[in-house]
């Protein structure tokens, strides 16, 4: 499933995205996968390309604004020969409304124990109010690094790439041989 422009605004979406290419011209292909994830505003989380073999593969995991996840997706067939995709969303609403509430709640929490504090009179009082201070602002700073997280998933899709060269492409009819045509193979070899 790929993102929709339906959905009502305060729904949160992860869109992830699988794709398996192959290129007989596979700079080309390279190059153009790079031009079009700056186009869409995107970056690489992560490259690696190997050439352990007569052929080169590339892996990619590609990070686009998630309002470009569909175009992105349809686009990168004209770069390739794409054999196959899978598309995954995980819809995150729910833990995300939970998280931003439970901060709120933390940050609640911390101004009533700073007033406390203001107040405290005994040195035990003041030990353990500021003993609860910093418990409350290290849930603070947990919490809201799992929002800045939840929104970075959001905001930009992921999409992993894998990249094959290849001799032939697979869509490519290869012509029936006859027995003759076997038979010479077999001699050749």
């Amino acid at each position: 499933e790929e993102p929709s422009s339906s959905l009502p605004e305060n729904v949160k979406m992860i869109y992830r995205g699988y794709l398996y290419l192959e290129s007989t011209a596979f700079d080309d292909a390279v190059s153009g996968l790079e031009q079009l994830v700056a186009k869409m505003g995107g970056y690489f989380e992560s490259s690696e390309l190997n050439n352990y073999s007569p052929y080169r593969h590339a892996f990619y995991v590609v990070r686009v604004p998630s309002a470009q996840y569909q175009n992105f997706c349809s686009t990168v067939g004209t770069l390739a020969q794409l054999n196959s995709q899978r598309h995954t969303t995980e819809n995150v609403s729910e833990a995300y409304y939970d998280t931003e509430s439970r901060l709120v709640t933390q940050r609640t929490k911390l101004e009533r124990l700073q007033e406390l504090l203001k107040q405290a009179d005994t040195m035990e009082d003041i030990i353990t109010l500021e003993s609860a201070i910093s418990e409350t602002e290290l849930a603070i700073e947990q919490l809201t690094g799992s929002l800045r997280k939840y929104d970075n998933l959001v905001d930009f899709s992921t999409i992993t790439v894998t990249l094959n060269e290849v001799y032939r492409l697979s869509t490519d009819e290869v012509p029936e041989q006859t027995f003759g045509d076997r038979l010479r193979n077999a001699f050749v070899r």
